[in-house]
């Protein structure tokens, strides 16, 4: 059983998402893009509010920019697609565990983004994760 519900399109869905966006980061960089997008459906605040599946965390308008790119609509690999059930699955990695944000910079990671504060780089990502006034439900859903 995993934290989300997942068909296997959404498997794959998120499979992809998760190569489009960090392949060059290894498998555990694809875990953790994988982590915080399932915090965003989890949490529900902030930004994410309504989002309960991971088609409309994916879709969401501005959320990845792999999704308009034509990487991001190749089929999904099988490799790709048992991280995506990891994750799916429960298995959070810092530093995402708790982690709403992620961008690559093209220098350091800024101390915050989009208000909220560092958590730590892995590769060439830079993970933020709300404050407890801002999304205080992401540290107890899980």
């Amino acid at each position: 059983m995993g934290v989300v519900k997942a068909t296997n399109a959404h498997i794959d869905l998120l499979a992809r998402l998760l190569r489009a966006e960090a392949e060059g980061e290894g498998q555990q960089g694809m875990l953790l893009v994988g982590n915080v997008g399932i915090n965003r459906i989890r949490a529900n605040c902030s930004d994410f509010k309504g989002l309960r599946t991971i088609p409309q965390m994916i879709y969401q308008p501005h959320a990845f920019e792999a999704v308009t790119h034509g990487y991001f609509y190749q089929r999904a690999r099988e490799k790709e697609r048992r991280l995506a059930r990891r994750v799916i699955g429960g298995e959070f990695l810092w530093p995402a565990r708790y982690s709403l944000w992620y961008f690559r910079p093209e220098g350091d990671c800024p101390a915050t983004w989009y208000d909220q504060p560092l958590v730590a780089r892995f590769k060439s990502h830079c993970f933020y994760q709300p404050t407890a006034e801002t999304c205080g439900s992401v540290f107890s859903t899980f």
